[in-house]
């Protein structure tokens, strides 16, 4: 970048602001008012920031939409985006990506488990010259032992399977320059781990440490099985390791499959009228079809997630928009 370039990127960051909080919600309507007045208080406080505030309902069943219709209409700043159904939290918070408007953008869930006012920090972190400003959960309150010792192993093991170095124990919530938005934004495919994308674009990322909350009312809407669902997209959308241990797998069971041969021979050899091992026998042939088992899976997956690609249907779909006519006037 030349000296003039580096004047009028300091020059644009230390200026007026323009900055869009994207909130995913879904199913709540116990914590979204509370959700709303913590954001509003917070992007105020804000010095030299003019702040809107995306609510993408993600087909909720309950009344948040509803709860979000009459907040926007007694708050200008505040937009909703209101998918047809629920197409789960990374496609929400991908159509709030891709419907922000501003110089930089905020990611956050509904449940203020995050700490809105850490947007703040965020926002300066962002002014010294970083791009992507995330959190990372130093203590994680209200969630049970086994939540706690899943996620810990998962982002170890991500760690370990993808050539993208992952952060630990960082989630969703960040700041994003315009410049990493439209990066995203440019990356086509369905099955989306969003927090491991924005690592493998790169940019300047530094990380903020902080304590998350239990959840102030309701409950999670990340069950086992979407946990499950949620880590294999991120193993599978950044790592062709699984493929890798099935090879390696293949391998050593034709070693073992070798050894048992030459045993054989052996035995043969020294006049043994019978081959004992039935039971080792049976062990073998259970072995082997459960590694080809785990093998046709693995490689299932991938091309199950190539046949949902070449589709090339629409990420998500919009039933209804609320506020966005207010853009024209107030530029956010």
């Amino acid at each position: 970048m030349t000296e003039s370039g580096v004047r009028n990127t300091h020059a644009r960051r230390d200026g007026p602001l323009k900055l869009t909080v994207v909130v995913p919600c879904f199913d709540e309507e116990e914590v979204i008012v509370e959700t709303h007045r913590r954001l509003r208080a917070t992007v105020d406080a804000i010095p030299g920031v003019h702040a809107a505030l995306l609510f993408v309902d993600d087909g909720s069943s309950d009344h948040t939409l509803e709860l979000l219709r009459q907040i926007a209409a007694g708050d200008s700043a505040v937009r909703v985006l209101s998918l047809s159904r629920n197409f789960g939290h990374q496609l929400a918070l991908s159509a709030g990506l891709e419907h922000a408007t501003g110089d930089i953008v905020a990611v956050i869930d509904a449940d203020l488990q995050d700490p809105p006012e850490l947007i703040a920090e965020f926002v300066a972190k962002w002014r010294d010259g970083h791009d992507v400003i995330y959190g990372v959960r130093r203590h994680r309150h209200g969630e049970s032992g086994f939540k706690l010792t899943t996620a810990h192993l998962f982002y170890r093991l991500m760690r370990w399977m993808s050539d993208t170095e992952i952060p630990y124990d960082a989630g969703d919530f960040r700041l994003l320059d315009r410049s990493v938005v439209n990066a995203l934004l440019s990356m086509p495919e369905r099955d989306r781990f969003v927090r491991g994308m924005i690592s493998w674009v790169g940019f300047r990322q530094v990380a903020i440490q902080y304590d998350r909350s239990a959840r102030l009312a309701g409950e999670t809407k990340y069950p086992l099985r979407k946990m499950i669902r949620f880590a294999l997209d991120g193993i599978f959308s950044f790592s062709a390791q699984p493929l890798r241990l099935a090879t390696y797998f293949g391998f050593f069971a034709s070693g073992l499959a070798v050894v048992g041969v030459i045993y054989a021979f052996v035995l043969r050899l020294a006049n043994d009228s019978v081959v004992p091992g039935w039971a080792t026998l049976l062990i073998a042939v259970l072995f082997l079809g459960g590694v080809q088992l785990v093998s046709l899976g693995i490689m299932g997956e991938y091309i199950a997630r190539i046949y949902g690609q070449v589709k090339q249907r629409p990420l998500y779909l919009v039933r209804e928009r609320v506020g966005f006519d207010s853009d024209r006037h107030t530029g956010t």
